[in-house]
């Protein structure tokens, strides 16, 4: 994989995939992290003479909002001190028109309509109408690379190609931590979804020497297993694979007690419970007191520690201590962090944690599934570019 500084860029048109998914609401951005993280990319092409494209997504928009990248334009040109010209889409007459016009140092944000209209996904189409406009292409969205977009795997086939500082660090950094880490080697997974999240947990479940398991995957496990009751309904696959797993081996924790609310958690309802108590009209929103005290201790011993996932509903102010319990739990201690996904990457953020942890990956997903071991598509792009 050509590394950023393995190019000549003066005069040159180069087309950056950023990743400026980033909350908005009512034009106002509520957490420019993943922007701030991407200005050693664009700085560097600017200080170069490169005339830089730049295109980005957002999330999908709820039913009847309207999102637009046009307050990133804004929030860039005030980090960067220099003018950034947004266009409202990413081929066609209007972009072509704005990037003709650029000289060298200019900086040109589109944005990416095509990302949710279905054109993204291995379309020649649309990736031959993007590496139109630049001569050369930078990767720096680590948070997109596990897709087959065509703007994450079709353009590198195109166009000389390299990754950015941000990709460059990301790959660095969490390859670190899987081939080379500093043991103890501590995983925590919470938040939801564990479909999604069981590749990552069973590759720890070898790879880390304890394994420690809270948010809304607990209650699921717990279930699969027959120690808790839970009103959800699991697939064979998912069931047969966590069934594998042995609750009695020494570095797989799980929680012990729990805070429950009704299953409509906005019912004024809570109690502290073990897990084998909770009722069939109740939920485990959090971890209690006797998980953060032995999850504690066991972060206590650790000389890297891997954090996906917030370990209770952190959406409601009741449900949050377990978390911020076992944040300051892995800032007492002086291993190397890694924190990832959205969620967790948001709580840190609002509590002013986010700063005192070793690395905080751009990635959620992204950054489980390359955790697992799984191969990038974005990453292998740039590894056989122009092949």
């Amino acid at each position: 994989m050509k590394d950023i500084k393995d190019f000549q860029f003066y005069e040159k048109k180069v087309l950056v995939r950023a990743d400026f998914n980033v909350p908005i609401h009512n034009g106002k951005i509520l957490d420019d992290f993943k922007i701030i993280k991407s200005l050693p990319t664009i700085k560097y092409l600017k200080e170069q003479g490169a005339k830089i494209i730049l295109i980005s997504h957002l999330g999908r928009p709820q039913e009847g909002e309207k999102v637009s990248l046009s307050p990133i334009a804004v929030k860039l040109e005030e980090l960067l001190e220099c003018k950034v010209n947004f266009i409202n889409d990413c081929v066609g007459r209007g972009a072509q028109k704005a990037v003709n016009k650029m000289v060298s140092g200019d900086i040109v944000l589109l944005e990416n309509l095509r990302f949710f209209a279905g054109e993204e996904q291995n379309d020649e189409v649309f990736a031959k109408q993007l590496a139109n406009l630049a001569e050369i292409y930078i990767n720096d969205a680590f948070a997109c690379s596990h897709r087959e977009h065509a703007s994450i795997v079709g353009v590198p086939k195109l166009l000389p190609s390299a990754a950015g500082f941000l990709l460059k660090e990301e790959i660095t950094t969490l390859s670190s931590v899987i081939k080379n880490p500093k043991r103890p080697l501590i995983a925590i997974f919470g938040g939801a979804k564990l479909e999604t999240k069981l590749p990552c947990l069973l590759n720890f479940l070898k790879k880390s020497d304890h394994l420690i398991i809270g948010g809304m995957l607990a209650p699921v496990i717990l279930a699969i297993k027959k120690i808790a009751i839970s009103g959800q309904h699991f697939n064979e696959e998912l069931e047969e694979k966590v069934r594998s797993i042995e609750l009695t081996n020494p570095k797989f924790h799980m929680p012990i007690d729990a805070l429950v609310g009704l299953r409509d958690h906005k019912v004024d309802y809570l109690r502290q419970s073990a897990v084998g108590n909770i009722r069939s009209e109740e939920q485990m929103f959090d971890i209690g007191p006797e998980s953060v005290r032995i999850f504690s201790d066991i972060i206590k011993e650790a000389g890297t520690i891997i954090w996906n996932g917030p370990l209770g509903f952190i959406e409601d102010e009741r449900f949050a201590n377990g978390t911020l319990s076992i944040a300051n739990a892995i800032l007492r201690n002086s291993a190397f962090s890694v924190v990832g996904g959205t969620d967790t990457d948001s709580f840190l953020a609002k509590n002013n944690l986010r700063e005192k942890f070793g690395y905080v990956s751009t990635g959620g997903g992204a950054m489980l599934e390359f955790l697992s071991g799984e191969e990038f598509p974005g990453i292998k792009a740039l590894d056989s570019e122009n092949e």
